[in-house]
């Protein structure tokens, strides 16, 4: 993880390398309208950014239902793939998930994208279903994965020491400069 990357809420103005970003990452982007729609919702739903000084590298937005929470998205800029920012932006969502109240966190994976799977089981995801035909511009199916309990100690161990691994990752990163 870049020593300096900080998260902060998404804003509008963030919207411009979002929108950037999505394009380079996503078949089928979601356009300024979602975005700016998904921002209007402020009950029910996180979106941050993740920056290096004032440049956004990845971002993530999280629903709330009940006591369920869903990632709508995350991405990273491909420049900046491999450096643990999709790993600190998934323990945020983790955390903002409890303070929510969240007992339970889901997402949809391209079954092609091996990477983000490899990711999000590590983070607990299992796979527990398939929506065919979820991406209509691929017509790529999507994993439906689940983390459960994640309130449970065993879970913040897990967390724990992921972010640990972040940690000592960037030392080693500093050290090597």
């Amino acid at each position: 993880m870049p020593v300096d990357l900080r998260l902060a809420d998404m804003r509008r103005r963030d919207l411009k390398a979002v929108l950037g970003i999505e394009r380079r990452v996503f078949p089928e982007p979601w356009s300024l309208t979602i975005f700016t729609s998904e921002l209007a919702l402020r009950k029910g739903r996180s979106y941050r950014v993740a920056k290096i000084g004032r440049r956004v590298v990845g971002y993530r937005g999280v629903m709330f239902v009940g006591d369920e929470a869903h990632v709508t998205t995350i991405a990273v800029d491909p420049q900046f793939h491999r450096q643990g920012i999709a790993s600190r932006l998934l323990l945020d969502a983790v955390e903002v998930a409890l303070q929510e109240g969240a007992k339970d966190l889901s997402l949809e994976v391209a079954t092609g994208n091996l990477a983000a799977q490899a990711l999000y089981r590590k983070f607990g995801f299992v796979p527990v279903g398939v929506r065919k035909g979820y991406y209509p511009a691929t017509g790529e199916d999507a994993y439906v994965m689940w983390a459960y309990d994640i309130g449970s100690p065993a879970y913040a161990e897990r967390m724990a020491s992921i972010a640990a691994a972040l940690r000592r990752r960037e030392q080693d990163r500093e050290v090597s400069c």
